[in-house]
């Protein structure tokens, strides 16, 4: 089945370092991924579909829950990440795990899937209810579309009292917005989820504890893009030392560093 609609351009680029990000961000993510799938009943000898794949990480979650007798295929636009994907579930001898070059909004697909998932991918399609739509169309009766989003409410709230997050959290909230991410992605899932012709989800949302790292990482990959469209990098003074000095301000207001928050659904298809 295929979807013909495009998606948006990766504001965060594909090269090394922003690999090497997503790497990180992954290590604040897999608990609550792994918690997420074993709850959205993703198990042994399961056939998975990855969509937005990266350099793996979510893959790699459900390779090891569908076990040797399973398969993932992992779908990803831009072949470098799907060159260090394929090695780093090679060297973990997870042979279970396949990695295919492809936009997820031109999928051309026709084998069954026991569950689709993703993570961060659906905030960056310009039209997530059709592709949604067209992915649920290539899992089974009986089985599981499952997505995490992001859900920034919170963390922004806690940013307008410090002015060097607050800062740094307009210029990644304008990036995004003027490159076509949904930042609020992770609220709307359940609307997505019923207009895409799916029922109602299993919705949670949590808060990424020790993600304190997040934002400047963030921001570091999206100087490109914040650049070519002309918004105030200098407010943030030296990107090398960013990280210490936002520490630093929340400390010395005597709060906790905001925190971006996690928005998981799943639902399963009817089985007649």
């Amino acid at each position: 089945m295929a979807v013909s609609r495009t998606a948006n351009e990766y504001a965060l680029g594909s090269d090394a370092a922003e690999q090497q990000r997503l790497i990180r961000q992954a290590e604040w993510l897999s608990v609550h991924t792994e918690r997420f799938f074993r709850e959205a009943g993703i198990g042994p000898g399961q056939r998975v579909l990855d969509l937005g794949s990266g350099v793996g990480d979510v893959a790699l979650i459900a390779g090891r829950l569908v076990g040797a007798a399973g398969a993932v295929l992992g779908v990803e636009r831009d072949a470098g990440a799907v060159a260090r994907a394929s090695a780093r579930m090679s060297g973990l001898g997870l042979g279970q795990v396949r990695f295919t070059q492809a936009d997820v909004a031109d999928l051309a697909i026709a084998e069954p899937f026991d569950a689709a998932v993703g993570r961060y991918i659906l905030m960056f399609l310009r039209d997530p209810i059709s592709v949604l739509r067209s992915v649920a169309g290539l899992v089974r009766r009986g089985g599981v579309v499952a997505f995490q989003e992001p859900c920034w409410k919170a963390f922004l709230a806690g940013c307008e009292a410090l002015p060097l997050w607050n800062a740094g959290a307009a210029l990644m909230n304008e990036t995004f917005r003027r490159t076509g991410a949904n930042t609020r992605m992770g609220p709307d899932l359940p609307e997505t989820f019923v207009r895409a012709g799916l029922p109602e989800p299993h919705t949670r949302t949590v808060t990424l504890t020790g993600a304190e790292r997040w934002m400047p990482d963030v921001l570091v990959s999206l100087v490109p893009q914040i650049r070519a469209l002309e918004l105030p990098l200098a407010s943030l003074g030296n990107l090398d030392t960013l990280t210490l000095r936002l520490m630093e301000e929340a400390a010395s207001r005597k709060v906790p560093a905001p925190l971006p928050e996690l928005t998981s659904a799943w639902a399963r298809k009817p089985s007649d």
